[in-house]
């Protein structure tokens, strides 16, 4: 496991995997969750420098997108210099990753969305009613009980969290849970902007802006409906590439079935975009 380090002039933390190769940068999902992508940062260190940001968590000003882009900015001239990185972002990182290319388009090579999470109603509404059908009976009922047994929010998240890592799963490898801490504060407040950006129509429009390569890596388990997904993004990112995952859920890279495929595909389209 890579050493966590606060960059110099700043409360940002990261860690960094590999000495040799492109730069690339995981963004973790959630949010406020930080530290599960550790795997996919260690797999890719071999050929790449991976620099794997932790987003802030929430301490008495609540998160906006605009901070966590303002502070991945941070990351990228701390750690980049003029080497512009290929952003490989998971579920809310892939939204992050988005919402940071369209801010910045010119500071990045390509972009890896894995898992992205949903930009309009109708693909929520679909993520929700998938994850309800599933969670029918006793894990329902064990989620419901979550908020009387549990009083501290982090570790309900953290809970709630694993409970619900089988129903966006296909069938998993046995793991660890890597996440280094969950903000459950930070978490609300990051997708009700989120929620309302997308409401102001901000999101997905600014995306046009983008004209880095994009490729988008969705399971066929996955909850999060990756078509209604992709033909959200399509008419605004006309370079997106989409590669569904057979028999793979959410995470990928924990999936028996999906994980070489994902691999495969994440080196080869980041070595493509490298140079």
């Amino acid at each position: 496991m890579s050493d966590i380090r606060t960059l110099a002039g700043s409360d940002l933390r990261v860690r960094r995997y590999g000495t040799t190769g492109p730069l690339v940068v995981v963004l973790h999902g959630g949010p406020g969750a930080a530290g599960y992508m550790a795997p996919v940062a260690r797999a890719l260190s071999d050929v790449f420098r991976v620099v794997e940001p932790l987003q802030r968590r929430r301490e008495h000003t609540p998160l906006s997108v605009a901070r966590h882009v303002q502070d991945l900015q941070l990351v990228v001239d701390s750690v980049c210099g003029d080497d512009l990185p290929l952003l490989v972002g998971h579920s809310w990182g892939a939204m992050l990753a988005l919402a940071y290319a369209a801010e910045h388009p010119e500071h990045l090579k390509a972009l890896v969305l894995i898992g992205c999470g949903t930009f309009d109603p109708r693909a929520r509404a679909r993520l929700q009613a998938t994850v309800s059908e599933r969670a029918a009976g006793a894990i329902e009922r064990r989620l419901g009980e979550l908020a009387r047994s549990i009083k501290d929010p982090d570790v309900r998240l953290c809970v709630t969290g694993r409970i619900l890592e089988s129903l966006y799963s296909c069938e998993l490898l046995p793991h660890q849970d890597e996440t280094v801490e969950y903000d459950a504060r930070g978490q609300l407040d990051s997708w009700r902007d989120m929620l309302r950006l997308q409401r102001q129509g901000v999101y997905p429009a600014t995306f046009s802006r983008i004209a880095a390569p994009v490729l988008m890596v969705h399971g066929d388990c996955d909850p999060h409906p990756g078509d209604m997904i992709r033909d959200t993004l399509a008419p605004v990112l006309p370079q997106l590439q989409y590669m569904e995952l057979p028999r793979c859920g959410h995470y990928p890279w924990l999936e028996r079935h999906g994980r070489d495929a994902f691999f495969r595909t994440l080196r080869d389209w980041l070595m493509m975009y490298a140079v």
